[in-house]
């Protein structure tokens, strides 16, 4: 790569473009049709899940500001219990996007403890769509130059870290847990009830 063409990358747009594909092209397509019996499915005994308020089994219930609370235990449990579509949307939109839209971008407050999980797959989706837009409208309005920038205290082990690498880290972990529900949807499809 000669000089001139490592000055002419736009590294706002490759950063984003890198999750921002992945998602126009085969993750969110992989949510279509979700049912709320799937979003919900349990595919193993134990499983973390997001539960009506009062009827979840772990020894944190409360997380959730409205009807539904999602299954948590600090430290956790060894194994890990494996956790559903629901719970794991749920991990998307308040610890991987919204929080982080939060700090950075002024979004809405999002935490594990006061967020108002979806009862229902439609409503999970739109929060998706809502907490992804606001992450990746924010990243595109950092520029460049604002890439270079220290994240700050409100990302704890990222706070000296450059926003480039927040982002990076953002993608990796949309992209992993995309391909953990794109697996228990198909898991969902051929299971033996």
């Amino acid at each position: 790569m000669t000089e001139t063409t490592r000055s002419t990358i736009n590294w706002n747009e490759t950063l984003v473009e890198q999750a921002d594909w992945h998602w126009q092209h085969q993750l969110r397509a992989r949510f279509e049709g979700l049912t709320d019996e799937e979003y919900l499915w349990e595919p193993t005994p134990g499983a973390w899940n997001l539960h009506r308020r009062g009827e979840g089994s772990t020894e944190i219930q409360g997380g959730g500001s409205g009807e539904m609370t999602i299954d948590w235990a600090y430290p956790a449990p060894e194994p890990t219990p494996v956790t559903t579509i629901a719970w794991r949307l749920a991990h998307i939109i308040v610890g991987v996007l919204g929080a982080r839209a939060h700090h950075h971008f002024g979004a809405p407050e999002a935490d594990y403890f006061t967020f108002d999980y979806a009862a229902t797959a439609e409503q999970a989706l739109a929060q998706l769509d809502g907490a992804y837009a606001a992450w990746f409208d924010g990243v595109r309005s950092w520029g460049t130059e604002g890439l270079t920038a220290p994240c700050g205290p409100a990302e704890g082990p990222f706070a000296e870290a450059s926003r480039a690498t927040l982002v990076l880290h953002i993608n990796r972990e949309l992209i992993h847990h995309g391909a953990e529900i794109a697996l228990l949807r198909d898991l969902y499809v051929h299971r033996n009830d």
